[in-house]
């Protein structure tokens, strides 16, 4: 499994359509709301870092209004 924060800037005044569709994805384990530098951060449960590669880019990335997008992998210690 991998797990993934995704750091999330958008369009002003499109925080809440991307919430809603970040929402959806499947493997979106958790998603809040920042007051910051980004609007939102997403944790991913994934199988492989190839899938969450794809997530960020097809799923995430895609979504209109999401400008940016910084991702923190995590590891076993």
């Amino acid at each position: 499994m991998s797990v993934a924060f995704v750091l999330i800037s958008t369009v002003p005044g499109k925080e809440h359509e991307v919430y809603n569709k970040i929402s959806k994805i499947k493997y979106v384990a958790e998603i809040h709301p920042l007051f910051g530098e980004y609007d939102l951060i997403v944790k991913i449960d994934a199988s492989d870092f190839s899938e969450l590669g794809k997530i960020v880019i097809d799923d995430i990335r895609t979504i209109d209004g999401v400008i940016d997008t910084k991702t923190l992998t995590g590891i076993k210690l």
